[in-house]
């Protein structure tokens, strides 16, 4: 009779269990159909007012109006996006924090010998939001009228060919690396502080050429006071469709780009992931939204969850090469 008691506390202690974790999942499941059920903080690792900046707020608005709730943008510079992303990986992983991300962190993963945070490990990914193509471009009097007059003149005079750049370690910076590397070139590539000092160093000849991203240099390029030599992205830009790719001018292969998406804390459940992921897509798809980037020189890019840590991956793996081959320090 005893086996008897000893099974029956054994049945009840195990349908309590049940009980319990049926009530749990239920819980959950109710918070995740009811998701977001109050505002969303939306942090962005830079200042406001540049291209990444409006990106953010421009799609934050656009699924705050679907989901009924506030999408707060907040800007927390500094520390090469440290700041920010330490902010957002330590926040709870509930979905209603969450962090703009992108190239920078793939660039930063491989540039700084150490971070409070790991790009790959301490986020979930949720969607890609767009691509900023880059530009090789010239002054509009510059005796180069292509990217084939721009190989052919460095591989006759190596290390006299000099191309602009912002920042060591930018997107911009070890675009124009690679290309000398695939080019087969021998051309510094000089750094300077702000877009307004590249494009004064090439309108005064200090640089032969400048790699920027094409929405700071757009209304020039279109006012023909810079010309365009080539779009270092896989296809051609939208907003100057005259003019080619660097693999379509001889640098087969070549692909370079800067892009940004967002992210949230890992642990963060795959139901408000996706949730998250599927807001961000329907906002990239609104005509009034995709319109207006265009005009921003942004190319809307929407994504899966899976596609963008694919994506980050392979980014990592890119930008470490180069930085490794060009023999770039670490910070």
């Amino acid at each position: 009779m005893q086996w008897q008691k000893r099974n029956r506390s054994w049945i009840w202690s195990a349908l309590a269990l049940f009980a319990a974790t049926a009530a749990s999942a239920s819980a959950q499941e109710r918070e995740h159909a009811s998701f977001p059920s109050r505002a969303l903080t939306l942090v962005v690792p830079l200042a406001p007012g540049g291209v990444a900046d409006i990106t953010a707020r421009m799609v934050a608005q656009k699924v705050s109006e679907s989901v009924g709730q506030s999408v707060v943008v907040e800007n927390r510079p500094g520390a090469a996006s440290a700041v920010a992303s330490v902010a957002v990986k330590n926040a709870k992983p509930d979905g209603y924090t969450l962090l703009l991300n992108g190239n920078g962190s793939a660039i930063s993963a491989s540039l700084f010998k150490s971070l409070p945070y790991d790009v790959q490990k301490d986020f979930v990914c949720v969607s890609t939001m767009g691509r900023f193509d880059l530009v090789v471009l010239v002054d509009a009097q510059s005796r180069f009228k292509s990217i084939a007059d721009i190989i052919a003149y460095a591989k006759a005079n190596p290390g006299k060919l000099n191309i602009g750049t912002v920042t060591a370690g930018s997107t911009q910076f070890l675009s124009a690396v690679l290309f000398t590397s695939m080019a087969g070139i021998q051309a510094p590539v000089v750094p300077f502080k702000s877009t307004a000092e590249v494009v004064n160093a090439v309108r005064g000849s200090q640089v032969d050429l400048a790699f920027e991203i094409v929405p700071p240099v757009l209304s020039q390029l279109r006012a023909h006071t810079m010309r365009a030599l080539a779009i270092t992205s896989p296809e051609r830009f939208a907003g100057l469709p005259e003019v080619p790719t660097l693999s379509e001018s001889g640098v087969q292969g070549y692909e370079a780009s800067s892009w940004n998406g967002i992210s949230v804390p890992a642990q963060t459940p795959r139901p408000i992931v996706d949730r998250l992921s599927k807001e961000i897509n329907l906002a990239l798809a609104d005509p009034a939204v995709a319109e207006k980037l265009k005009e921003l020189g942004i190319t809307p890019l929407g994504s899966t969850s899976d596609e963008m840590c694919e994506h980050m991956k392979a980014e990592i793996g890119k930008w470490r090469t180069v930085i490794m081959e060009a023999g770039i320090p670490q910070q």
